[in-house]
This record gives C-alpha cells, sequence and structure tokens, in this order.
C-alpha cells in the first residue's frame, strides 16, 4: 500500500514511522508551506491541492495533522470520499476483533483498543494509550501516549485527552473539550471547555470555528 501524507511536520514522521512498519510505503508529502510540486528523494512534495494529481487506486491518504481543528478543515476542504482515507495500525498495537476503527485513524505503537470499541474517523490514539472495552472515540479526536480510557467512556468529536490522563468508566465527555495532561476524570465533561486536574475541573470555556 502506498499512502500520501497531508501535513509535513513532526506527527507526520511517526505516522510516516507506523506506515514502514507494516511494509507500506510514503511516496508523497503535501503541505501548503510548498508552492510548487517537486521530488525530494523518494517523496513528492508540494500544496496541499496537489493531491487530486497523485492520489490513484493503489494509494490512501492519511491527515498528518495533530490539531484536531485544521485536520477537520482539510477533510472538508479536500471532499474525497472515505475510502480514500488509510487507517494506519502500528503491529504492535493490541485491537480487539470485536472493535471498529474508521477510515482516516492513526493507532500509534503499544496502543490497547480492547473489546466492543468504536472509533471513529481522522481520530489519532497515540502512543501506548489504552481504549477499554465498549468505548465511543468520535471523529477527530485525540487520546495522547499514555491517556486511558476506562470502560463505556464516550469522547466526542475533537476533544483531546491528555498525555497520562485517565478517564473512570462510563464518564462522557463532550465535543471539542480539552483534558489537561495528568487530570483524572471522574465526572462528565461539557462540550466546549478545558479541564484540568485531579480531579478534573473546568477552567475555562474554548472559542471553536463554526462547524
Amino acid at each position: 500500500m502506498k499512502y500520501i501524507l497531508i501535513g509535513d511536520s513532526g506527527h507526520g514522521k511517526v505516522i510516516e514511522d507506523c506506515i514502514r512498519a507494516n511494509g507500506h510505503q510514503v511516496i508523497a508529502k503535501l503541505d501548503d508551506k510548498y508552492q510548487s510540486i517537486f521530488q525530494e528523494d523518494i517523496y513528492t512534495k508540494g500544496p496541499i491541492s496537489a493531491v487530486e494529481n497523485i492520489l490513484d487506486e493503489e494509494t490512501k491518504v492519511v491527515i498528518s495533522i495533530g490539531h484536531n481543528q485544521i485536520r477537520k478543515k482539510i477533510v472538508e476542504r479536500l471532499q474525497l470520499t472515505s475510502a480514500c482515507y488509510g487507517t494506519v495500525v502500528h503491529p504492535s498495537a493490541i485491537v480487539s476483533s470485536s472493535s471498529t476503527i474508521a477510515n482516516g485513524t492513526v493507532v500509534m505503537p503499544n496502543v490497547v483498543i480492547n473489546a466492543d470499541c468504536i472509533v471513529g474517523n481522522h481520530v489519532i490514539l497515540n502512543t501506548s494509550c489504552i481504549i477499554e472495552h465498549d468505548c465511543i472515540v468520535h471523529d477527530f479526536a485525540h487520546i495522547s501516549p499514555g491517556a486511558v480510557l476506562t470502560g463505556g467512556v464516550s469522547v466526542d468529536e475533537g476533544t483531546q485527552i491528555g498525555a497520562r490522563s485517565s478517564v473512570n468508566p462510563s464518564i462522557q465527555i463532550g465535543k471539542w473539550t480539552t483534558i489537561g495532561a495528568g487530570s483524572a476524570v471522574i465526572n462528565d465533561i461539557p462540550d466546549y471547555v478545558t479541564a484540568v486536574g485531579v480531579p478534573a475541573k473546568l477552567i475555562k470555556e474554548r472559542r471553536i470555528f463554526s462547524e
């Protein structure tokens, strides 16, 4: 399988390592910091719009940008079908056969996804995070390194769970919310807020682009 990465930065390097670990190849890195299409070593590089010139039936696209809002904006801008996006799962990850992972999502090394989980489109499950049984992680969310979702947790669209955070069973976390690193979430958290601490407490509301 060949891949086109949208976003040529640090997060893309990690995704490329996951792709290579599966024996696949990145053929292009597209980013709007480039003004024209050019060749650099084995990669085609150029602006994001160049994806139309490169994409074919044997190639998949991954949005290799860690910022959840920007990832969503690029997906909306490109208007590609869902089937154009690849799902990348590092071979060291443990994924239950009863769980599902949608298109465009990246599962980093040593992630655990246990039984009957649903992971949406364009999600980042970062290194060594744990998604316990019956969790739902909605589109464009990011579960940071070492974070733990215990059983039955729901993380809504665009939300980021900070590194080494933990979320108690059956907690509901709203959309486009941020949970600070190292927090312990013991109560439901609403949409569009930032919550930090042990236990996690709301510290501010967030401004968000129009959905």
